[in-house]
C-alpha cells in the first residue's frame, strides 16, 4: 500500500516541476483527473474491487492532482497517530471535501478507518459506491437524537473491531470554528467505547464549495492546506474538559493558519 513519506510525522509539498496544463488551465486539469480517479474508484467499488489499497490509491491520487495546480499541502503531528497503539476517535472541523478525499491517504496505510457521513454522500452517483464500499457510518442529519444512537452503536462497532473512526462535530463545513456548532457526539462515542480522541486541525478552503453541487467548487490555485494532529486524548469524567481542549486545539491551529 502506498503511503506519503512523513520526516518526524511531518509532510510537505515537495518542489518540483509540475505538467504543464496544470499551470495554465488548472481548474480543468483538477476537475478532469478528480472525475478519472472518481469514475475509475466507483467502476471498481460496484464490481466489489475497491478495498483499502484502492482506496489510498484514489487519495492520494487526488492529492496528487491538487499539488500539481500549485497547492501546498502541509501535515504536522502525523506521529500522534502513527504511535498510537489501538483504534481512535479522530474528531475534526470540517471546511470543505478536500479532507474527506485526501484523508484516507494519510490516516489509512496507518490505521483501518471509517467515515462518519450524511446520507447524501451515499446516494450519489458513482462516488455513492465509494462512499457504500468503505463501510461508513451513515447519519442522517435530520434527528441529532437518532444520529447519536446511530453513531454510539455502529461507531463502538467499528471501534470494537480495530477501525477508527473519524467525526466532524460541525453539522455543515465552515470556514472557521463556532464552538455552538461543534458538538461532542465524537467525545462521547470515544468516552462509551474506551478509546482515546485525536484532534484534527484542517484548513482545506483551497477547495471552494460549489453552487450547483456544493462538493465541487472552484479551486484556488497555489493555496496553502493544513492538517495537523494532536496528542491523543483519554475521556475521563463527562468529557467536558476534553471537549473544550479540542476545540481550543483547533481554534488556536485556525488562528496560526490565517496570518
Amino acid at each position: 500500500m502506498n503511503r506519503l513519506n512523513f520526516i518526524n510525522g511531518r509532510y510537505i509539498t515537495p518542489a518540483g516541476k509540475r505538467p504543464f496544463i496544470a499551470g495554465i488551465a488548472p481548474q480543468i486539469y483538477f476537475k478532469t483527473r478528480l472525475i478519472q480517479i472518481v469514475t475509475s474508484g466507483g467502476s471498481r467499488a460496484k464490481r466489489g474491487l475497491y478495498g483499502d489499497a484502492e482506496w489510498v490509491e484514489s487519495s492520494l491520487n487526488t492529492l496528487s492532482a491538487l499539488e500539481d495546480i500549485g497547492i501546498v499541502v502541509s501535515i504536522t503531528g502525523a506521529e500522534n497517530f502513527i504511535n498510537l497503539k489501538g483504534p481512535c476517535v479522530f474528531i475534526a472541523n470540517h471546511m470543505s471535501t478536500l479532507e474527506t478525499f485526501v484523508l484516507p491517504g494519510i490516516v489509512q496505510p496507518y490505521k483501518d478507518v471509517a467515515f462518519v457521513v450524511k446520507q447524501s454522500l451515499i446516494t450519489y452517483p458513482v462516488f455513492g459506491h465509494i462512499m457504500r464500499s468503505r463501510n461508513p457510518v451513515v447519519v442522517t442529519r435530520q434527528n441529532p437524537r437518532d444520529d447519536l444512537r446511530t453513531v454510539l452503536a455502529e461507531g463502538a462497532a467499528r471501534l470494537a473491531a480495530g477501525i477508527s473512526v473519524i467525526v466532524f462535530p460541525q453539522g455543515t463545513r465552515s470556514s472557521g470554528l463556532d464552538p455552538a456548532d461543534f458538538n461532542t457526539i465524537g467525545i462521547k462515542l470515544a468516552k462509551n467505547a474506551g478509546v482515546p480522541v485525536v484532534p484534527v486541525a484542517l484548513k482545506t478552503d483551497a477547495w471552494g464549495n460549489g453552487k450547483i453541487i456544493k462538493e465541487f467548487g472552484r479551486m484556488k490555485p497555489h493555496g496553502r492546506v493544513y492538517f495537523e494532529f494532536g496528542r491523543p486524548v483519554t475521556i475521563s469524567g463527562r468529557g467536558q474538559e476534553e471537549h473544550q481542549a479540542v476545540v481550543d486545539f483547533i481554534q488556536s491551529r485556525l488562528s496560526q493558519w490565517s496570518d
